[in-house]
This record gives C-alpha cells, structure tokens and sequence, in this order.
C-alpha cells in the first residue's frame, strides 16, 4: 500500500520590510487561510531577518487565495509572493533560522 501523499501548499515572500516578524506574516496571511507554518530566516550577524520567508497553509485554498491577491502591502512595503517552486525539498535554511 502507497503511503499517503503530502501535499504542499506554499508561497515564497520576498521584499519583507526588516520590521515585520513571523507573527505579523503568520496574521497577515491568515486572511487567506490557515497558516500551517512560517519559516523567516534570520541573520546572527545582524540580528535581522533575511527579507524572504516561506508560508504554508493548510489546503489549496489558502495558497489560491494568497496568490490571486495583488498586490500584498504591509507596513507600507509591497511583498513579492509567488508559488513556492521546489516544495519538500527542504529549505537550506541554517541553524539562525526560525520556523514556526
């Protein structure tokens, strides 16, 4: 018997303004649908976030949603969000990263 496919439904973020934090994109992506998790990796040496981030949601509705939405402003900065590429392949994320 197969095992049971899992399926990812995940945006990559980019252009996110050094104010905002996991929580802030966990909410603001909210609105689309539940969000399953949020990796925002960070920087030791500047103790700031890398600018990018990954958002799962739950089902293929949030990720739809997410990505018929133009533009996404927080914060007064407008964010890129596409269709994560390369789902389950893990992200090369280092151990200053942090994931929800």
């Amino acid at each position: 018997m197969a095992a049971p496919s899992k399926k990812v439904f995940e945006v990559f973020v980019s252009r996110i303004p050094w104010t905002v934090a996991s929580k802030e994109m966990r909410e603001y992506f909210g609105q689309f649908g539940t969000v399953k998790r949020c990796s925002l990796p960070f920087n030791k040496e500047t103790g700031f976030h890398k600018g990018f981030c990954w958002v799962g949601f739950t089902s293929q509705e949030g990720l739809n949603n997410a990505l018929q939405k133009d533009p996404h402003v927080l914060e007064g900065a407008t964010l890129q969000v596409q269709r994560n590429r390369h789902p389950f392949k893990g992200h090369k994320l280092d151990k200053d990263s942090v994931h929800d």
